[in-house]
Protein backbone atom coordinates (compact mmCIF):
# COMPACT_ATOMS: atom_id res chain seq x y z
CA UNK A 1 0.00 0.00 0.00
CA UNK A 2 1.67 3.77 -1.13
CA UNK A 3 0.37 6.47 1.51
CA UNK A 4 -0.29 10.20 0.32
CA UNK A 5 -1.47 12.92 2.35
CA UNK A 6 -3.08 15.74 1.00
CA UNK A 7 -4.19 19.08 2.14
CA UNK A 8 -7.73 20.54 1.71
CA UNK A 9 -10.13 17.90 0.72
CA UNK A 10 -13.44 19.18 2.09
CA UNK A 11 -14.44 19.98 -1.48
CA UNK A 12 -13.20 21.17 -4.54
CA UNK A 13 -9.95 19.87 -6.30
CA UNK A 14 -8.35 18.14 -2.48
CA UNK A 15 -11.52 16.46 -3.34
CA UNK A 16 -11.07 15.52 -6.75
CA UNK A 17 -7.15 14.64 -5.68
CA UNK A 18 -8.58 12.67 -2.59
CA UNK A 19 -11.02 10.54 -4.99
CA UNK A 20 -8.26 10.06 -8.02
CA UNK A 21 -5.40 8.54 -5.63
CA UNK A 22 -8.07 6.32 -3.40
CA UNK A 23 -9.56 5.19 -6.33
CA UNK A 24 -5.75 4.15 -7.48
CA UNK A 25 -4.89 2.50 -4.75
CA UNK A 26 -3.09 4.97 -2.63
CA UNK A 27 -4.57 5.33 1.06
CA UNK A 28 -5.18 8.78 1.57
CA UNK A 29 -5.05 10.89 4.04
CA UNK A 30 -6.99 13.90 3.91
CA UNK A 31 -6.98 17.23 5.62
CA UNK A 32 -10.33 18.86 6.59
CA UNK A 33 -11.19 21.51 9.38
CA UNK A 34 -14.82 20.14 10.68
CA UNK A 35 -15.40 16.39 11.94
CA UNK A 36 -18.59 16.32 9.16
CA UNK A 37 -16.80 16.64 6.29
CA UNK A 38 -14.77 13.47 8.20
CA UNK A 39 -17.44 11.50 8.63
CA UNK A 40 -18.67 12.49 4.67
CA UNK A 41 -15.96 11.75 3.34
CA UNK A 42 -14.94 8.51 4.97
CA UNK A 43 -18.35 7.36 3.24
CA UNK A 44 -17.70 8.90 -0.28
CA UNK A 45 -14.45 8.10 -1.00
CA UNK A 46 -13.34 4.68 -0.08
CA UNK A 47 -12.15 2.78 2.64
CA UNK A 48 -8.32 3.54 2.63
CA UNK A 49 -9.37 7.26 3.01
CA UNK A 50 -8.43 8.00 6.01
CA UNK A 51 -9.88 11.85 7.29
CA UNK A 52 -7.45 14.46 9.77
CA UNK A 53 -8.89 17.18 11.15
CA UNK A 54 -6.50 20.38 11.29
CA UNK A 55 -6.14 23.80 9.94
CA UNK A 56 -3.19 24.48 7.99
CA UNK A 57 -2.69 27.30 10.68
CA UNK A 58 -2.40 25.36 13.56
CA UNK A 59 0.81 23.89 13.89
CA UNK A 60 0.25 22.17 16.92
CA UNK A 61 -2.94 19.86 15.17
CA UNK A 62 -0.86 19.12 11.77
CA UNK A 63 1.15 17.71 14.35
CA UNK A 64 -1.07 15.25 16.35
CA UNK A 65 -2.25 14.47 13.06
CA UNK A 66 1.46 13.48 11.81
CA UNK A 67 1.46 11.02 14.58
CA UNK A 68 -1.69 9.63 13.77
CA UNK A 69 -0.01 8.81 9.99
CA UNK A 70 3.09 7.78 11.64
CA UNK A 71 1.13 5.08 13.85
CA UNK A 72 -0.95 3.84 10.73
CA UNK A 73 1.96 4.07 7.57
CA UNK A 74 5.39 2.65 10.53
CA UNK A 75 8.53 2.61 8.43
CA UNK A 76 6.88 2.91 5.42
CA UNK A 77 6.43 6.60 5.36
CA UNK A 78 4.33 8.87 2.89
CA UNK A 79 5.03 8.97 -0.84
CA UNK A 80 4.13 12.16 -1.32
CA UNK A 81 1.99 15.49 0.27
CA UNK A 82 -0.12 17.48 -1.72
CA UNK A 83 -0.71 20.95 -0.54
CA UNK A 84 -4.21 22.08 -1.42
CA UNK A 85 -5.49 23.83 0.94
CA UNK A 86 -5.73 27.03 0.77
CA UNK A 87 -8.36 30.66 0.55
CA UNK A 88 -8.94 33.51 -1.88
CA UNK A 89 -9.81 36.65 -1.03
CA UNK A 90 -11.21 39.56 -3.30
CA UNK A 91 -11.24 43.65 -3.50
CA UNK A 92 -8.94 46.32 -4.26
CA UNK A 93 -5.88 46.24 -2.45
CA UNK A 94 -5.96 49.84 -1.43
CA UNK A 95 -9.29 49.36 0.49
CA UNK A 96 -8.91 45.43 1.45
CA UNK A 97 -8.56 44.86 4.98
CA UNK A 98 -5.05 44.42 5.77
CA UNK A 99 -6.33 41.89 8.33
CA UNK A 100 -8.28 39.66 5.65
CA UNK A 101 -4.68 40.05 3.36
CA UNK A 102 -2.86 38.90 6.02
CA UNK A 103 -5.20 35.96 6.77
CA UNK A 104 -4.65 34.98 3.03
CA UNK A 105 -1.01 34.99 3.51
CA UNK A 106 -1.42 33.04 6.82
CA UNK A 107 -3.21 29.93 4.99
CA UNK A 108 -1.79 30.12 1.59
CA UNK A 109 1.99 30.47 2.44
CA UNK A 110 2.80 30.16 6.57
CA UNK A 111 -0.11 27.07 6.23
CA UNK A 112 1.99 25.35 3.46
CA UNK A 113 5.35 25.76 5.20
CA UNK A 114 3.79 24.46 8.64
CA UNK A 115 2.47 21.48 6.48
CA UNK A 116 5.90 20.60 5.08
CA UNK A 117 7.79 20.73 7.94
CA UNK A 118 5.64 18.51 9.99
CA UNK A 119 5.20 15.87 7.40
CA UNK A 120 8.83 16.75 6.11
CA UNK A 121 10.36 13.42 8.40
CA UNK A 122 7.38 10.56 6.97
CA UNK A 123 8.37 11.79 2.99
CA UNK A 124 12.41 10.44 4.03
CA UNK A 125 11.63 6.90 5.48
CA UNK A 126 9.96 5.40 2.77
CA UNK A 127 12.04 2.95 0.51
CA UNK A 128 11.76 5.67 -2.01
CA UNK A 129 11.80 9.48 -1.06
CA UNK A 130 8.75 10.94 -1.17
CA UNK A 131 7.51 13.86 -3.72
CA UNK A 132 5.72 17.17 -2.76
CA UNK A 133 3.02 18.88 -4.84
CA UNK A 134 1.93 22.19 -4.50
CA UNK A 135 -1.00 23.29 -5.80
CA UNK A 136 -0.63 27.20 -7.27
CA UNK A 137 -2.69 28.90 -9.79
CA UNK A 138 -2.32 30.52 -12.91
CA UNK A 139 -2.57 33.27 -10.56
CA UNK A 140 0.99 32.32 -9.45
CA UNK A 141 2.26 33.46 -12.88
CA UNK A 142 -0.11 36.40 -14.36
CA UNK A 143 -2.24 38.39 -11.74
CA UNK A 144 -5.45 40.45 -11.96
CA UNK A 145 -7.32 43.41 -10.76
CA UNK A 146 -9.12 42.50 -7.20
CA UNK A 147 -7.56 39.30 -6.64
CA UNK A 148 -4.07 41.16 -5.67
CA UNK A 149 -3.84 39.08 -2.39
CA UNK A 150 -4.86 35.77 -3.39
CA UNK A 151 -2.00 36.12 -6.36
CA UNK A 152 0.64 37.40 -4.35
CA UNK A 153 0.08 34.42 -2.01
CA UNK A 154 0.34 32.51 -4.84
CA UNK A 155 3.33 34.10 -6.03
CA UNK A 156 4.90 33.23 -2.91
CA UNK A 157 3.92 29.71 -3.09
CA UNK A 158 6.20 29.30 -6.21
CA UNK A 159 9.04 31.00 -5.00
CA UNK A 160 9.22 29.16 -2.28
CA UNK A 161 9.15 25.76 -3.86
CA UNK A 162 11.52 26.72 -5.90
CA UNK A 163 13.86 27.38 -3.41
CA UNK A 164 12.50 24.20 -1.74
CA UNK A 165 13.17 22.06 -4.52
CA UNK A 166 16.73 22.96 -4.59
CA UNK A 167 17.10 22.69 -0.63
CA UNK A 168 15.70 19.32 -0.70
CA UNK A 169 17.99 17.40 -3.58
CA UNK A 170 19.66 16.65 -0.88
CA UNK A 171 17.45 14.05 0.18
CA UNK A 172 16.14 13.63 -3.25
CA UNK A 173 12.52 14.56 -2.33
CA UNK A 174 11.52 16.48 -5.74
CA UNK A 175 8.72 19.29 -5.19
CA UNK A 176 6.28 20.19 -8.24
CA UNK A 177 4.16 22.99 -8.62
CA UNK A 178 0.81 22.98 -10.12
CA UNK A 179 -0.72 25.92 -11.60
CA UNK A 180 -4.70 25.21 -12.47
CA UNK A 181 -6.31 27.98 -14.57
CA UNK A 182 -10.55 28.16 -13.48
CA UNK A 183 -11.98 25.29 -12.02
CA UNK A 184 -15.60 24.25 -11.74
CA UNK A 185 -16.06 24.86 -8.20
CA UNK A 186 -17.19 27.23 -4.98
CA UNK A 187 -13.99 29.46 -6.27
CA UNK A 188 -16.98 32.16 -6.85
CA UNK A 189 -18.29 31.58 -3.27
CA UNK A 190 -14.82 31.01 -1.79
CA UNK A 191 -13.52 34.54 -3.28
CA UNK A 192 -16.62 35.88 -2.09
CA UNK A 193 -16.87 38.05 -5.23
CA UNK A 194 -20.89 38.72 -4.19
CA UNK A 195 -19.63 40.31 -0.74
CA UNK A 196 -16.69 42.16 -2.54
CA UNK A 197 -19.32 43.76 -4.91
CA UNK A 198 -20.95 44.91 -1.62
CA UNK A 199 -18.74 45.88 0.39
CA UNK A 200 -16.76 48.16 -1.68
CA UNK A 201 -20.39 49.38 -2.97
CA UNK A 202 -18.84 52.75 -2.33
CA UNK A 203 -16.02 53.15 -3.63
CA UNK A 204 -14.77 53.86 -7.20
CA UNK A 205 -14.40 50.45 -8.20
CA UNK A 206 -17.96 49.22 -7.51
CA UNK A 207 -19.25 49.07 -11.00
CA UNK A 208 -15.88 46.94 -11.96
CA UNK A 209 -16.19 45.04 -9.41
CA UNK A 210 -19.60 43.60 -10.58
CA UNK A 211 -18.15 43.61 -14.07
CA UNK A 212 -15.15 41.43 -12.75
CA UNK A 213 -17.80 39.54 -11.21
CA UNK A 214 -19.95 38.49 -14.30
CA UNK A 215 -16.52 37.56 -15.92
CA UNK A 216 -15.78 35.17 -12.69
CA UNK A 217 -18.91 33.66 -13.17
CA UNK A 218 -18.80 32.61 -17.10
CA UNK A 219 -15.16 31.31 -16.51
CA UNK A 220 -15.97 29.30 -13.65
CA UNK A 221 -18.98 27.77 -15.72
CA UNK A 222 -16.87 26.59 -18.11
CA UNK A 223 -13.94 25.48 -15.66
CA UNK A 224 -11.71 22.03 -15.91
CA UNK A 225 -13.74 19.43 -13.98
CA UNK A 226 -11.59 18.34 -10.26
CA UNK A 227 -12.17 14.75 -11.73
CA UNK A 228 -10.24 15.98 -14.75
CA UNK A 229 -7.71 17.92 -12.52
CA UNK A 230 -7.53 15.06 -9.66
CA UNK A 231 -6.51 12.66 -13.01
CA UNK A 232 -3.90 15.12 -14.02
CA UNK A 233 -2.42 15.66 -11.19
CA UNK A 234 -1.52 11.65 -10.12
CA UNK A 235 -0.13 11.44 -13.55
CA UNK A 236 1.70 13.54 -12.97
CA UNK A 237 2.64 12.36 -9.66
CA UNK A 238 3.75 9.04 -11.03
CA UNK A 239 5.62 10.83 -13.81
CA UNK A 240 9.52 9.07 -13.49
CA UNK A 241 10.89 12.64 -14.19
CA UNK A 242 8.36 15.01 -14.02
CA UNK A 243 8.82 18.79 -14.65
CA UNK A 244 9.04 21.41 -12.47
CA UNK A 245 6.23 23.23 -12.79
CA UNK A 246 2.56 22.10 -14.78
CA UNK A 247 -0.21 24.69 -15.96
CA UNK A 248 -3.09 23.12 -16.63
CA UNK A 249 -6.52 25.10 -17.72
CA UNK A 250 -8.99 25.23 -20.79
CA UNK A 251 -7.67 27.66 -23.80
CA UNK A 252 -4.01 27.35 -23.60
CA UNK A 253 -3.05 29.80 -25.79
CA UNK A 254 -5.70 32.36 -25.15
CA UNK A 255 -5.47 32.11 -21.27
CA UNK A 256 -1.93 31.68 -20.53
CA UNK A 257 0.38 32.16 -23.83
CA UNK A 258 -0.55 35.02 -25.01
CA UNK A 259 -1.00 36.66 -21.69
CA UNK A 260 2.51 35.70 -20.77
CA UNK A 261 3.64 37.26 -24.05
CA UNK A 262 2.38 40.37 -24.53
CA UNK A 263 3.94 43.60 -22.97
CA UNK A 264 2.64 43.96 -19.30
CA UNK A 265 1.76 47.49 -20.27
CA UNK A 266 -0.40 46.60 -23.10
CA UNK A 267 -2.38 43.82 -20.83
CA UNK A 268 -2.82 46.28 -18.31
CA UNK A 269 -4.67 48.79 -20.67
CA UNK A 270 -6.87 45.60 -21.94
CA UNK A 271 -7.79 44.55 -18.31
CA UNK A 272 -8.36 48.96 -18.03
CA UNK A 273 -11.00 48.67 -21.28
CA UNK A 274 -12.43 45.66 -20.17
CA UNK A 275 -13.04 47.05 -16.80
CA UNK A 276 -14.59 50.74 -18.21
CA UNK A 277 -11.72 52.60 -17.20
CA UNK A 278 -10.61 53.50 -20.83
CA UNK A 279 -12.78 54.10 -23.71
CA UNK A 280 -13.19 51.06 -26.45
Amino acid sequence: MKYIVVTGVSSGIGYGIAKEFASKNYHVFGSVRKQEDATRLKQEIATNFTPLLFDVTDRQAIENAAKQVEEIVGNLGIVGLINNAGIATSGPLIHQPIAEIRRQFEVNVIGQINVIQVFFELLKIGERPGKIINISSTAGKLSAPFLGAYSGSKHALEGISSSLRKELQLYGIDVIIIGPGVVATKICHSIEVENAAKKYAETDYAKSIDIFQNYIVSQVENGLSVATLGQFIREVFETEKPKTRYAILRDRIKSWLLPGLLPPRISDRRVARNLGWLRK
